[in-house]
């Protein structure tokens, strides 16, 4: 079988952007424009396709991502070239906004060539929209912006463009811009070709080019000079052809914008209302002229497991297969399904693979492509690709798939840090099983959902991301594993970290008759800054202890975090230095090694004057002026720290940083304040340490 779109026509793209900003309306768009669906599905109706678990419906919101492939003839080309030949293969994944399901964004990035960034036209940046675009940078993604919901009351195409500008990159560029705005709005104004581009038809769907406005023009001229100057500077020959004052072609200028936005030095600004359908079809002719495709990107760098030696990967067919399992998800109809992305290869149904973390290999059953939750099966899926595997059992989210006689490891999937724990029981002995099995196939699927057991009552504690999170992982396994159980209250994932060096001593000796048992270690431990996680550094020298014992030690050290010395919290940002002890002849062995660097681990952290650390957020409240005095109070009452207060139309924007633990049932408090006419946005920041006071009641359990 051989591939029908050639990898120049393929974009692997990803819509992101703050909760509410209309991601998911702008993909329902963009499958009815492509023909993929026949009729629009609105999220404040329940129907987006996108939108397909029960929970997303109800909710208006995307909770987990979504994949889709669909098909586009750029707008601009002439009835008679709309041909197969110039068809575009898209593969979009549809995100989510909440930051409780920041982790389906992360692995989505991690695996696209290209963004989609959409903005509220009223709102312009809000902390999520920074958030996502922190996380196309960490991968490198080339991306565009759609500023969206022009059509709506106090919208400000300039505002919103400035705000991108300002808290985003200072590289944003506009393609096209409005012609009015709120009700006023007629269309877009298209920079490139100098025209006014209208939608017509009841959806949108008939695009007509007309003369520009005289009201716009003055304002289109100088917007398209900016335009013309900003990629000019970005490539040698287009700048010596403007500083000369010749005319510069729409190809020309398309090329070199292509080529900047690829390598991160310009971003495309495009503008529109989605629920209007207005300007989505442009917003896809831009991912097929400035999105790369597969091959326009670096090659993949990974490890060969075997040798530790650096292995490339280019984006060919004829390369050996490699590829990234980025989301596991639990299918009613045909059990587990492996999300993958291909970046190098092929991969055809019945063949084998190996799994670089397991070292095991796997027979690849069924190939399909996602479209939302529909399925097509395919025989054979080539580079470029994102598809999914069905029946893999032991792959888990960022898992490297690979050829068996050429493996390599890629860099994997890194979760946040969960910052939300509750107590789960199930409500009867029946339930007892199948909630362990639906707890352990969820945090399968969810790599920011934890389980654990409390040692001393024997309890099962969840943690995630926030309570909607959490919420919606309890609301899964009632409607999808049929589990009833109690949860307990949200609780504030504490660490616990310490404040100087110290040094202990662990020696675990025991003496039974025989073969008696014998570890003795010396550890010292040092503080390291914030986020900077555990360090274990050897410093044994001339074998004062064996090599074989030293990964025990290590084994020890790392479980003795899990319990800190304050109040049981995980030890976190400290390293701990092996320095000295001794070893027996006879009676050493790896378990007694384990228990006594355990033992030294948790005697330094107490001389090393442990603190308690907690979760800070960053909050955004969005209220009327009247009640600025009042909502101040309150973040002031609950330890936040106002950073800034801005005014958005006839709105304040106030900016803080306020600890977890004082803002649960906030959203109530809120209300209350201000008749319910304010709104919060929330996301975790960073850890800080608690003060004496509050860690006083933390210890004695009052908080």
């Amino acid at each position: 079988m051989s591939r029908i779109y050639p990898i120049e026509r393929l974009r692997d793209i990803g819509i992101i952007a703050h909760i509410d900003a209309g991601k998911t309306t702008v993909t329902e768009r963009v499958l009815f424009y492509t023909g993929v669906s026949h009729k629009i599905g609105e999220v404040h109706e329940g129907q987006a396709i996108m939108d397909w678990m029960d929970q997303e419906r109800e909710r208006g919101i995307t909770i987990t991502c979504a994949a889709t492939t669909c098909f586009w003839k750029p707008s601009y080309l002439p009835e008679e070239q709309k041909t197969t030949e110039n068809e575009y293969r898209i593969n979009i994944i549809d995100t989510p906004g909440h930051v409780d399901f920041t982790v389906e964004v992360e692995r989505s990035l991690r695996v696209l060539d290209g963004a989609v960034v959409v903005f509220d036209g009223v709102a312009g940046v809000e902390p999520q929209s920074e958030t996502v675009w922190r996380q196309a940078d960490k991968y490198k993604v080339p991306r565009m912006c759609f500023i969206n919901k022009l059509d709506r009351m106090g919208a400000s195409f300039e505002k919103s463009f400035e705000s991108i500008k300002e808290r985003l990159t200072p590289n944003a560029l506009a393609i096209n811009i409005p012609m009015g705005l709120e009700s006023d709005m007629k269309g877009v104004i298209d920079l490139m070709k100098m025209k006014a581009i209208y939608f017509d038809g009841e959806r949108g769907e008939k695009i007509r080019e007309d003369e520009i406005p005289a009201d716009f023009k003055n304002e289109a001229e100088k917007r398209r000079a900016e335009m013309v100057e900003k990629i000019s500077e970005t490539d040698d020959a287009l700048l010596e052809k403007y500083l000369e004052g010749a005319e510069i072609s729409i190809n020309e200028l398309k090329g070199a914008m292509r080529r900047a936005c690829i390598a991160y030095k310009l971003v495309p600004v495009f503008c529109g209302s989605a629920l209007k359908n207005k300007g989505v079809q442009l917003v896809l002719d831009g991912v097929v002229d400035f999105l790369p495709n597969p091959t326009e990107l670096p090659p993949v760098v990974g490890i060969n497991p075997r040798s530790g030696a650096e292995e490339i990967r280019t984006a060919e067919d004829s390369q050996p297969f490699c590829a990234l399992a980025f989301k596991l998800q639990a299918d009613s109809y045909v059990g587990q399904l492996t999300y993958f992305r291909v970046y190098s290869g092929t991969l055809a149904a019945g063949s084998y693979i190996l799994n670089v973390r397991t070292g095991k290999k796997e027979r690849i059953g069924r190939i399909l492509r996602m479209h939302a939750n529909d399925r097509e099966d395919v025989k054979e899926v080539f580079c470029g690709d994102i598809g999914a595997i069905v029946g893999l059992k032991e792959t888990r989210t960022g898992d490297t798939l690979c050829a068996e006689n050429k493996p390599i490891l890629l860099e994997g999937i890194e979760p946040p840090e969960v910052v939300v724990s509750m107590r789960i029981e199930p409500k009867t002995k029946q339930d007892q099983e199948k909630m362990s099995l639906a707890l352990h196939r969820l945090s399968e699927e969810d790599p920011t959902f934890k389980i654990k057991t409390d040692e001393e009552t024997l309890e099962t504690i969840i943690s995630g991301m926030g309570e909607l999170h959490l919420e919606v992982l309890v609301e899964r396994m009632k409607r999808e594993f049929k589990v009833e159980a109690n949860v307990g209250k949200p609780q504030v994932a504490y660490k616990e970290t310490i404040s100087e060096e110290a040094e202990a001593e662990g020696k675990y000796i025991r003496q039974s008759g025989g073969r008696g048992q014998y570890g003795h270690v010396w550890l010292r431990v040092r503080p390291r800054e914030r986020g900077e996680e555990f360090e274990f550094i050897n410093s044994i020298k001339g074998g004062i202890i064996p090599q074989e014992f030293i990964t025990p030690i290590e084994k020890g050290v790392r479980e003795a975090l899990d319990k800190g010395v304050v109040a049981g919290f995980p030890l976190v940002d400290m390293s701990a230095e092996l320095y000295d002890g001794s070893f027996h002849e006879v009676d050493s062995s790896e378990a007694a090694f384990k228990i006594a660097a355990s033992m030294a681990l948790q005697e330094a952290a107490k001389r090393a004057k442990p603190v308690l650390l907690e979760p800070i957020m960053k909050v955004e409240v969005v209220t009327p002026e009247k009640f600025l005095g009042d909502v101040s109070g309150s973040l002031n009452s609950k330890r936040g720290q106002i950073e800034s207060i801005s005014d958005r139309m006839n709105l304040k924007v106030i900016d803080a940083k306020v600890p977890l633990s004082d803002m649960f049932g906030y959203v109530t408090a809120l209300r209350s304040l201000t008749e319910g006419r304010a709104t919060f946005n929330m996301e975790f920041d960073h850890y800080a340490r608690v003060p004496e006071n509050v860690a006083t009641l933390i210890k004695e359990g009052k908080k």
